[in-house]
């Protein structure tokens, strides 16, 4: 790795944090320390804020060319230090190399498609019931940007917010996740800083929620605060932004639904339940959480499934054959592991199960599971597969809908008209017919219902998000009054 990131990034200029306390940055896998970096403090917070405001002025003004000369400078750099981005992926997040690759390739289009948004900056002429009117919609950057990012897509679902909002004319304070300092924020600085952008464009905070997270929120400067993580937390900024009607783009927790109906073909709903399950250890928002199987061919998919689980490469997330890494932190370990001994105890039968080592889970199969259950009912975020058997298509859908969650979801059909309409039924924001519900393309619209979000992530949807509509009427005539 080319770089030690120890310090915060404020105004284009790296400096150590204002707080006594010190984020330490562990490996997953070797639960070796990677780096340490002295936390921000609210001092530190109002000195982001402040740059980033005043930055953003002259940056709003700038010319569309000019933007995009600068995104393509950062689509250069991105290029030319892929090795370096993946490695930080992999080191610090517990990525194996394959999600790591996944995870820097939709990183990447979602910079392509920010290189679009100058251009796409429109307005609106009007007609006007008021004789020799003229009305004008202008399209404006909202201002400051506060954007609090994740550990598990650290790169990618920080970026997400932070391209689109400096494309559109906004200028950005991160406040990154403190399991993945580096990648969901410093990394990110790294990047932008070699690009050429303006000192003050992009900041980053690196502290403790328990010290900053409110103060990212609260501070008066910032207009719209960008989060990715659990809905608990997600609930708590929503409550904090509406104090002041702060907008918020919320992207939360989710208990999506691979629905198998009886004429599925088996052997490639087998492939995309183990893709979308276990992926990235199932440590992700949109990581497929119950497997609904029609009854008619449960058994038979029970049994594909299990011995196909049973071949995956759990270790190093460096060996590039590896498919199962390590979990963040031990905490996670622990959670996942009680709510497995719970969800035995309510009835449920462990299929397959196999060690447990440091930070790494054997995949875990479960079924005879009902919807009422605690690995059912709990987002798992581990490599947990529950396995519910339902009557018919109707039973389907009603599990599938029966949860306060709504963000991704999957149903398998031979017709995939009959998909279609059963999609149509599942109340949630994204639902995907014969394929897994881990999918995202930087033009589409990305989002929940429900406890899973407000807000869409992606395309027009993220420039609509990052910017504001302004009326302007022009009388050309004396108007009587």
């Amino acid at each position: 790795m080319e770089q030690q990131f120890t310090k915060q990034y404020i105004n284009g200029e790296w400096i150590n944090g204002s707080s006594n306390s010190v984020v330490h940055d562990l490996n997953p896998y070797t639960q070796k320390e990677i780096t340490s970096i002295p936390s921000a403090n609210e001092a530190d917070v109002n000195k982001a804020y402040q740059a980033a405001s005043n930055a953003q002025e002259k940056w709003e003004q700038s010319s569309p060319a000019e933007k995009q000369e600068y995104f393509l400078n950062l689509i250069n750099v991105f290029k030319k230090r892929k090795e370096e981005i993946i490695d930080w992926l992999v080191a610090e997040s517990g990525s194996t190399r394959t999600k790591a690759t996944i995870e820097f390739n939709i990183c990447f289009e979602v910079i392509k498609e920010a290189h679009s948004f100058p251009t796409r900056m429109t307005g609106t002429i009007l007609p006007s019931n008021t004789p020799g009117k003229e009305n004008f919609v202008y399209r404006n950057p909202k201002g400051v940007i506060g954007v609090i990012g994740p550990w598990n897509f650290p790169l990618y679902l920080t970026m997400r917010s932070v391209a689109p909002a400096v494309a559109t004319g906004n200028t950005v304070v991160i406040k990154p996740a403190s399991d993945t300092p580096v990648t969901s924020g410093a990394l990110i600085a790294s990047l932008f800083e070699e690009a050429g952008f303006p000192k003050g464009v992009i900041n980053v905070l690196v502290g403790r929620g328990s010290e900053i997270g409110d103060s990212i929120i609260t501070h008066p400067i910032p207009t719209t605060i960008s989060f990715t993580g659990s809905t608990e937390v997600g609930s708590h900024l929503a409550q904090l932004a509406g104090k002041d009607l702060k907008d918020t783009a919320l992207e939360l927790g989710g208990n999506n639904a691979m629905m198998v109906l009886e004429d599925a073909n088996i052997d490639e709903a087998v492939q995309a339940a183990i893709f979308g399950k276990f992926l990235h250890q199932g440590e992700i928002c949109m990581a497929i959480n119950r497997i609904i199987v029609d009854e008619k061919v449960h058994d038979q998919f029970v049994e594909k499934f299990t011995e196909q689980v049973k071949k995956l490469k759990v270790g190093d997330p460096n060996d590039p054959n590896t498919f199962v890494g390590p979990l963040i932190n031990n905490s996670q370990v622990e959670r996942i592991l009680e709510d497995v001994a719970k969800t035995k105890q309510e009835g449920a039968k462990v299929v397959t199960s196999g060690e447990v080592n440091g930070n790494l889970i054997d995949p875990i199969v479960l079924t005879d599971v009902t919807n009422d259950m605690t690995m059912a009912k709990n987002e798992i975020f581990g490599p947990v597969a529950v396995i519910i058997k339902v009557k018919n298509e109707q039973g389907a859908i009603k599990v599938a809908n029966d949860t306060p969650y709504g963000l991704s979801g999957s149903v398998f059909t031979k017709d995939r008209w009959r998909g279609l309409e059963v999609a149509k039924q599942i109340n949630t924001g994204m639902i995907h017919v014969n394929d897994q519900s881990v999918n995202d393309e930087p033009h589409v619209a990305f989002g929940g219902e429900k406890h899973s979000g407000l807000g869409r992530f992606g395309g027009s949807w993220a420039l609509d998000k990052f910017t504001t509509e302004k009326w302007i009427s022009v009388q050309a005539d004396y108007r009587n009054f």
